[in-house]
């Protein structure tokens, strides 16, 4: 059926163009849409990574993403398309993806 970003994949993305305190310019972000929608849609649900850290920020996440700290910024959740995505250059581990699906619920959720 063809190949579709994975959920919990890491991608380099073109954020670009942004308004007023977005995330911009072109960086890492995780998949965080499940795999039937981004098999069938033409978006994905990302969170952008960041190397500029913010320990105390309860809607971020600290991991080590090809080779380097990050922290996968879930207060900047967003749905783009899938055009934006470049190369695949990572995925999170299993633990990881288990807290980002954990904050994620806090923070949105009910």
């Amino acid at each position: 059926m063809g190949s579709f970003p994975r959920r919990y994949s890491v991608y380099i993305a073109d954020l670009n163009p942004t308004k007023g305190a977005e995330i911009r310019k072109v960086r890492p972000v995780v998949v965080v849409s499940r795999d039937e929608m981004n098999r069938h849609l033409e978006t994905v649900v990302v969170c952008p990574l960041t190397s500029k850290m913010h320990p105390r920020w309860r809607g971020r996440l600290q991991v080590r993403c090809a080779g380097q700290d990050a922290e996968i910024a879930v207060d900047q959740i967003r749905t783009i398309s899938k055009q934006r995505l470049g190369q695949r250059i990572d995925s999170l581990s299993a633990d990881n993806a288990a807290q980002l699906r954990r904050i994620i619920g806090e923070m949105y959720a009910e």
